[in-house]
């Protein structure tokens, strides 16, 4: 038989079964107070960034009555649009502000709360500090995409509360006139306003997830916006191609302006109901991606 040297003392040696610590957690932690909601969104206030975004909704409007006033009222077209009637009320004015930057502004507004939240924390190389505080990566995902809705809804309704105040001041209040023909009164209109905010935040779900995915695969902010913004921009060219038929149904822009549909004599739900379905389906399939590649990511910065 071969002697075995004994264990120093101390030391357990490697033969015999070693007994697992029992998990210990500071006192006072809470995995769940950690980076509060409350907390995230005065840091993102106070980003430049915010403020300018903010501040350009809040004076589009006011630069649209501007442009109105200088150039006088528009002329009816042959074909009748938003535009012919935008200085009839304040709730025409609205309808246009609108109509106007869904496609491109908002876009942008949705891209950079969502896609400049995590990367930036990651070019500032601050992400991993906030990870050793010690803050779970799950709940500083949620917290963060959190925010950036709140904040992504927020833009969606300053938008077209400033221009119904900028539109009154400038134009009166009165009934919201269809350019095809007829009115909505003025009870009526704001009600289909209502409808037309809440499914214009329901149709950028897309994008915002889209942003929020692409911010913790990169750690550069503008690669996240734009690669949100640039999905946009190549499902629209791609949503001019008529020849695909009904595959365009299924592009995440072409529903966006469905809500022109909540604008008209009779209400009609069908388009909105679809681009919410797209929306809400294309946004799940991202946040998912987020938080597994973010649950799995290496944090270096």
């Amino acid at each position: 038989m071969t002697a075995v040297d004994p264990a120093p003392d101390g030391a357990v040696p490697a033969n015999e079964p070693v007994d697992e610590p029992a998990p210990s957690r500071a006192h006072g932690y809470r995995p769940r107070h950690t980076l509060p909601f409350r907390v995230e969104a005065l840091r993102q206030l106070r980003r430049r960034r915010t403020l300018v975004m903010l501040g350009l909704l809040a004076a589009l409007p006011w630069i649209l009555v501007v442009a109105f006033k200088v150039g006088g009222s528009p002329s009816r077209d042959n074909v009748p649009t938003l535009v012919d009637v935008a200085t009839r009320s304040g709730l025409n004015l609205t309808a246009f502000a609108l109509f106007v930057s869904t496609g491109f502004l908002l876009v942008v507004a949705v891209a950079l709360f969502c896609g400049d939240t995590v990367a930036s924390e990651a070019s500032w190389s601050s992400l991993r500090y906030l990870l050793a505080a010690p803050v779970p990566r799950a709940r500083l995902l949620r917290v963060k995409l959190a925010v950036s809705l709140a904040y992504s809804a927020f833009a969606l309704v300053l938008l077209p509360a400033m221009a119904l105040l900028a539109g009154t001041i400038a134009f009166g209040w009165g009934p919201l006139e269809i350019p095809i023909g007829g009115t909505l009164g003025a009870g009526d209109a704001m009600e289909r306003m209502l409808i037309v905010v809440v499914y214009g935040i329901v149709s950028q779900l897309v994008v915002a997830a889209v942003a929020f995915w692409l911010s913790t695969v990169t750690d550069a902010p503008l690669g996240a916006v734009g690669g949100a913004v640039g999905l946009v921009v190549v499902s629209n060219i791609v949503d001019a191609v008529t020849a695909l038929g009904s595959w365009r149904d299924v592009l995440p822009t072409h529903w966006q302006f469905a809500w022109v549909d909540a604008l008209q004599a009779d209400l009609e739900w069908e388009g909105m109901v679809k681009g919410s379905a797209i929306s809400v389906a294309y946004a799940c399939v991202f946040i998912a991606l987020a938080f597994r590649h973010f649950e799995r990511k290496d944090i270096v910065s």
